[in-house]
């Protein structure tokens, strides 16, 4: 997918790219209003929902909240303030203040117009993505990649307590972290429901922090999910297998950071010419 992003336009570059700024006052969506998502610009997949928006008066978009999972925060090049981009395809989006106390929250994310769509509330979103952990990544993405309507996946590492972890630091157990892949996915040619059952027929959900010979809470069976309608399918899901009798370990957690794991990880399977060891496709719906 991220071979294929869109086009930008001189002005877009400006700001998407070149981490400029729009002029305050003048963005589109600065008071716009409307029930929907806030999408990126360049990549399509979500990033912030309306009910998280307010009005500021600072002359940019602002909203107190993200969708988890979807912006990453880095130091500024200033050195002082936090760059937001969004995580998947980093395009740049502004900046976040902390202590305003504008909201509840306490939190400003100070997004450019420019690098948003607005997808009103009802219609269909293009692209999103789902976050599964089940052992090993290696062969869960690898299993994923073969899945019709997957556009990319990422392993990585989430639902700890240490930033930026590294392989050594997740395989000590002392992080928190799951081996996780995220997986972006074209919503016109599959949907979360059938990504979550082949995320059931990849992997042995009745194993507690382990899969296979790995064990440890690393290799843990999870769903992440980014929103309510991802919690109520995975949970769904759950009580099917369950009513048929099976015992299910895996937990259903809100998502968080995802720790993008290092290069040599990525499609392991596919650079090495490998198959997986603990990962193979069964029946079970």
């Amino acid at each position: 997918m991220k071979d294929n992003l869109k086009k930008l336009k001189p002005e877009e570059k400006f700001v998407i790219i070149g981490k400029g700024t729009e002029k305050p006052f003048t963005g589109k969506y600065d008071k716009f209003f409307e029930k929907g998502t806030y999408v990126c610009k360049q990549c399509g997949l979500p990033l912030y929902k309306s009910e998280n928006k307010f009005n500021s008066g600072c002359g940019w978009p602002s909203f107190d909240d993200e969708i988890p999972a979807s912006v990453k925060r880095n130091v500024d090049d200033d050195g002082k303030r936090t760059e937001i981009t969004c995580a998947y395809c980093g395009a740049h989006l502004g900046h976040v203040f902390h202590g305003e106390h504008l909201t509840n929250k306490n939190i400003r994310h100070c997004v450019n117009s420019i690098s948003m769509d607005f997808i009103p509330e009802g219609k269909p979103i293009k692209y999103n993505r789902a976050i599964f952990a089940g052992g090993c990544f290696w062969g869960v993405e690898h299993l994923f990649k073969e899945k019709e309507g997957v556009v990319d996946t990422r392993v990585g590492y989430t639902g700890g307590r240490t930033k930026n972890p590294t392989y050594e630091q997740v395989c000590m157990g002392f992080t928190g972290h799951a081996e996780a892949v995220e997986v972006i996915y074209d919503t016109e040619k599959t949907n979360y429901e059938e990504l979550t059952k082949l995320f059931f027929e990849i992997h042995d959900f009745t194993q507690k922090n382990r899969q296979g010979p790995d064990i440890g809470k690393q290799y843990r069976s999870a769903i992440f999910y980014t929103d309510v309608e991802q919690k109520q399918i995975a949970e769904k899901i759950i009580k099917e297998l369950e009513e048929k009798d099976n015992k299910v370990e895996t937990k259903v957690e809100e998502a968080s950071t995802f720790y993008v794991a290092e290069k040599y990880h990525q499609d392991y399977y596919k650079k090495t010419g490998k198959q997986p060891y603990c990962h193979y496709k069964r029946k079970v719906f």
